[in-house]
């Protein structure tokens, strides 16, 4: 997406995945611009808010238009981890090194937590793509990122945003007005908004706090349109979908229950949809994706790492990546979860909307283009 925007804004850059932008800019039709907006919604997947236009005036109308009536992809897995790497970078999570919630620290030998990097790697090192803001800006173009203020340094931002101007405000009407504003000048500023992922975890996507969450956005959206001068190039995004989790006994698969899903695996990461399974030395990992299929049956699908890897699941990869990945990777099907309540709290198994597996519902997110006349 970004690659795409550096074409539209007249500066297009080159990424290790994207080296046409402006091929990217035409095929996602794309106007050019003297400024643009990109505003990425967490969590607002094209599926739900298709189910949920009643409640979002201007989106729908944006949806109206044909050039909008088709979903893009975000990245597997489908968590805001990777996703903002992803969408930051231009590329992958196999070049980000960034694949999932938690993950293996190759040189503790412990799981990190990759939003306040607890135990991780510093992002820099982890994360070693440059960011398009930071090639727009060598470029001599303007990149500026808006958003909440204790997230102007945070490790996730310095990871995945680095290289923009970044300007923090804890009111979100004003971070819209500040948006606006610097949308008078050329180049592109990029604005968070987090509510629609907030109300999704904490009460599901059906929810009505889930659509008073959308309202505020769509709103906002609106906000923004109306302040942004004539001209202005307006594309919202999301890094991921969500779908609700089933929360029965059946569904609900607890690696702490099961002395067969146990079996010769060293530590769980990554996430509820999307579980990687790290094995024990000298464990075969095709053994305990044997295991797994057998007792999951088809609630979940399950790959070895190097059937991910084959299958370019998570794109080119750089050489220290593989070490950080699961041996085996099971994902989701339909409103299942991969819990283990031995290391997780009651409320973190529990939650009532999730995302990270690759059905349509979190895998398939909006590009909403919309040039302001």
């Amino acid at each position: 997406m970004l690659p795409a925007l550096s074409a539209a804004i007249g500066t297009p850059v080159r990424t290790d995945v994207h080296v046409d932008a402006e091929g990217l800019r035409q095929r996602l039709g794309m106007p050019c611009a003297r400024s643009a907006i990109v505003v990425l919604v967490d969590g607002l997947g094209y599926w739900n808010l298709n189910m949920k236009l009643g409640y979002a005036p201007y989106m729908r109308s944006l949806m109206n238009e044909p050039l909008n009536q088709r979903p893009i992809s975000t990245c597997s897995p489908s968590t805001t981890t990777a996703a903002m790497a992803t969408f930051g970078t231009g590329t992958c999570p196999g070049l980000t090194g960034m694949a999932g919630y938690t993950q293996l620290n190759p040189r503790t030998g412990a799981l990190s937590q990759l939003i306040q990097f607890r135990g991780a790697m510093h992002p820099e090192e982890l994360q070693t793509e440059p960011t398009v803001f930071s090639l727009i800006r060598d470029a001599g173009n303007r990149a500026t990122s808006v958003g909440l203020t204790r997230f102007m340094a945070s490790p996730l931002t310095r990871a995945a945003l680095r290289g923009s101007d970044y300007i923090g405000h804890d009111d979100a009407n004003k971070r819209v007005r500040i948006a606006a504003d610097t949308a008078k000048e050329p180049g592109l500023t990029y604005l968070y908004m987090r509510e629609i992922d907030k109300a999704g975890h904490a009460y599901g996507w059906h929810s009505d706090e889930w659509q008073v969450a959308l309202e505020r956005v769509d709103m906002r959206l609106g906000q923004l349109r109306r302040q942004v001068p004539k001209g202005t190039l307006i594309v919202v995004i999301a890094d991921h979908g969500m779908v609700t989790a089933d929360q029965g006994d059946e569904a609900r698969i607890d690696i702490a229950l099961d002395p067969v899903l146990q079996q010769g695996v060293r530590l769980v990461g990554g996430e509820p949809r999307a579980t990687m399974l790290y094995a024990q030395d000298g464990v075969d990992d095709e053994s305990i994706a044997e295991r797994w299929r057998a007792r999951v049956g088809d609630r979940a699908w399950i790959r070895t790492k190097r059937q991910v890897i084959d299958c370019g699941l998570l794109g080119p990869m750089r050489p220290d990546v593989p070490e950080m990945l699961g041996d085996v990777f099971v994902y989701a099907a339909r409103g299942n979860t991969i819990v283990d309540t031995r290391s997780q709290t009651e409320g973190a198994t529990r939650m009532p909307g999730v995302h990270g597996s690759q059905t349509m519902m979190e895998m398939d997110v909006p590009c909403l283009i919309d040039l302001v006349d």
